[in-house]
């Protein structure tokens, strides 16, 4: 049955292969510098490549903006945005399964009770303005750049033409494991927490976690679908928006390469905080936001000279309804899976301030008697909590702290699924802690934590502070992972 949800991952990332993958070589193909089966092959191994060695890219974001906790549900968020996809590529729109699977966890959060994360849907929403323009800023400057170098070198007409082509599959290589890296999270990343397979070990030298045989697949997904139904989008990126001489494809091309790996490169964000730099946010950027911002930014270098504004208009409008669409999909999908075919589409997370709580806060909060008529009251779920609490208090503070501990979870630390932890992802004072608490019980997830804290230093978070990220980010998905192996499933 589970590996009967898995389908509808592997139908996004056919419909990404389909789709937004085709991008990464659509203005070669168009322009037939480069065979559709030796851009298909490229693009299928760098794919993979990127997905397996990077594909934690930008998960963290999309994890904060709804974490769908229910394989059914997950299977349904899935495919209601391999749907939306589908029907929009059918169409002959180049919309991004980033827009998609996004409206689709929006529509989980709406069915569920859960509250959307703004803070991440407005980072996310932003770089998808940013990302066009900034891919449109790097082509116009290349372009630029291209055009005085080729004025003042005297290079032959078919030794270009050989240039040509091998740039373009190189830059199309690039593109295409940054494109793995980034969105394999969109395809196969809401499966994560319940993925069927145990981490494998070659040699105790190279191990293949449960995460990257899932990338793997989801992967392997995309490739097929790059194969069997990529040719009709490239055409219409590559042609029907600005006709492209084989140079400005190459432009093209590498300008979404370098907007792509901007937004995946979790080593280049990691490097710029430790120069004391700003880093770059990780998160799900569209390909065919890219491309099409890199493709009007050689028809204004030309001076805005044949760029179809009618095709640019369909697309703009493809971009709007792709969200829109998945997350009314994904909503009433999920009524129907629930309530014909008795499916669990999401896990019911309740709050209550129990006595626990009001101590924990004590220790952050000087005056908490505004909430204590909230007092062991159970709420439903996020959204009846918040209507709750905001006719009590007008502290966001306050408010914040109140979602993290009055959280209600059930945990046993149990001897058996301790011993098939995978242990390589700890350290050994790490796992003496988790040790410590065989047998124990938890209601609260800080209160899991605290107790870890107590038995090892190993634990504790850095500051929060930029060049911290990275170590903190490390803590807190050990943490969910062992709040998903000892969750008590009622």
């Amino acid at each position: 049955m589970l590996l009967f949800f898995l389908s509808s991952g592997l139908f996004l990332g056919w419909s990404l292969g389909a789709n937004d993958a085709s991008n990464v070589f659509g203005t070669a193909v168009a322009t037939r510098m480069v065979k559709f089966k030796t851009a298909a092959y490229v693009c299928s191994i760098f794919i993979v490549l990127g997905a397996v060695i990077s594909g934690a890219g930008a998960s963290h974001t999309l994890g904060k903006l709804g974490a769908v906790n229910a394989i059914a549900g997950s299977f349904m968020v899935a495919l209601a945005a391999a749907f939306t996809v589908y029907w929009m590529t059918r169409a002959g729109l180049p919309v991004s399964t980033s827009q998609a699977i996004v409206g689709a966890i929006i529509g989980w959060n709406f069915f569920s009770g859960t509250l959307t994360d703004y803070n991440s849907l407005t980072k996310i929403v932003t770089t998808w303005v940013i990302c066009p323009f900034l891919a449109a800023a790097i082509s116009i400057v290349l372009y630029k750049i291209a055009k005085l170098f080729l004025s003042t070198a005297k290079i032959h007409l078919l030794r270009m033409d050989s240039y040509t082509r091998i740039s373009l599959i190189f830059v199309g290589a690039f593109g295409s494991y940054s494109l793995g890296a980034n969105n394999i999270a969109n395809v196969m990343g809401v499966f994560v927490p319940v993925a069927p397979f145990k981490s494998l070990n070659f040699f105790g030298i190279f191990h293949f976690s449960s995460a990257q045989q899932l990338f793997f697949l989801g992967a392997v997904a995309i490739s097929v679908g790059v194969f069997t139904y990529s040719y009709r989008v490239m055409t219409t990126v590559g042609n029907e928006l600005v006709k492209l001489t084989p140079i400005a494809a190459l432009i093209v091309v590498l300008s979404e390469s370098i907007v792509l790996f901007l937004f995946a490169s979790e080593s280049l964000s990691n490097w710029l905080i430790s120069h004391g730099l700003p880093s770059i946010p990780l998160v799900p950027v569209s390909s065919s936001q890219a491309v099409v911002g890199a493709v009007l930014g050689i028809g204004i270098a030309r001076g805005g000279k044949g760029i179809k504004f009618k095709t640019l208009g369909n697309i703009a409008v493809g971009w709007i309804a792709t969200p829109v669409a998945a997350a009314l999909i994904s909503f009433f999908a999920l009524f129907f899976l629930q309530n014909v075919f008795n499916q669990e589409v999401y896990r019911p997370v309740q709050y209550e301030i129990t006595q626990e709580t009001i101590a924990k806060l004590n220790e952050k909060h000087d005056d908490i008697t505004s909430i204590q008529d909230l007092k062991n009251i159970r709420f439903a779920d996020a959204v009846a909590f918040k209507k709750a609490i905001r006719q009590k208090i007008n502290d966001r503070k306050l408010e914040k702290d109140l979602f993290i501990f009055a959280e209600i979870d059930s945990f046993h630390i149990d001897k058996i699924k301790f011993k098939i932890l995978d242990q390589k992802m700890f350290t050994q004072e790490q796992l003496r802690a988790v040790r410590q608490l065989i047998g124990k019980e938890f209601s609260h997830k800080w209160q899991f934590y605290d107790q870890l804290l107590q038995y090892s230093d190993d634990w504790k978070k850095l500051p929060n502070e930029d060049k911290n990220k990275k170590y903190n980010k490390e803590i807190e998905e050990k943490l969910n992972y062992l709040f998903d192996t000892f969750r008590v499933q009622h």
